[in-house]
């Protein structure tokens, strides 16, 4: 039985989740067509990184996968930009921490829903570690962008360090992990705007965060909601 609704994750969607699915898909799309020149790599990264988020708001670990997915098409992606905070981000960190993830989503399953993560609590360890971990890695990738003369240096750092906070919580089963993700997009939308005016044809890119960010505000939304239930019962 539990194999069966991992396989089919779609049933567990609501009617208000499948209309942020299909709507969020159609105005990228429509974005992505209206722009000067359509790049079907940056439009399919995003219908993958918009549904992952979809599934991410269920707790659902189909999530993670497609994360992998979505790292190696936004990696290859930066890589043409020569934003190589990007490209190393989600190539070297966000998709291994995707990999990893399913396995702590799997080892622990909600006890109030089959086919969901378990939510977490942040305790002062954790919080320590995030901070500890965080400002290293940042400042390792700093002075790597750095040698690598990276565009926009201030932004694709600070772009490392909300990046790994969000993989970190993600991990830690934190419903936080989500508006980690939410600020990763408003520095994202801020980066490509400033690519977009070196070259129109990363506007689009804009619009695909704007909805990242819509999605991810949902997400975390969504696993307060259920943090609550899981609290409540769990008194």
């Amino acid at each position: 039985k539990g194999k069966k609704e991992m396989s089919n994750p779609l049933k567990e969607l609501s009617r208000k989740e499948w209309c942020l699915w299909i709507g969020s898909l159609l105005i990228v799309t429509i974005s992505n067509l209206a722009g000067r020149q359509l790049d079907y790599l940056t439009l399919v990264a995003t219908w993958v990184g918009i549904t992952s988020l979809i599934f991410a708001a269920k707790g659902n670990v189909i999530a993670q996968i497609l994360m992998v997915i979505f790292s190696i098409l936004y990696g290859i992606i930066s890589f043409h930009f020569r934003y190589w905070g990007e490209m190393l981000t989600y190539l070297g960190m966000t998709m291994p921490m995707a990999i990893w993830s399913p396995i702590t989503w799997l080892s622990n399953p909600s006890k109030e829903k089959k086919g969901e993560v378990a939510i977490q609590q942040l305790t002062k360890k954790h919080i320590k570690a995030l901070l500890f971990f965080s400002v290293l890695v940042t400042g390792i990738f700093y002075a790597v962008l750095w040698r690598l003369q990276t565009p926009n240096l201030f932004f694709s750092t600070l772009s490392v360090a909300t990046s790994f906070l969000a993989a970190s919580l993600t991990m830690l089963r934190s419903s936080y992990y989500a508006m980690a993700y939410a600020a990763n997009d408003l520095v994202l939308i801020v980066l490509w705007s400033l690519a977009a005016i070196k070259n129109p044809v990363y506007i689009p890119v804009i619009m695909n965060f704007s909805i990242f960010f819509i999605n991810d505000t949902y997400g975390f939304l969504s696993w307060r909601k259920r943090e609550r239930i899981q609290i409540s019962l769990a008194k």
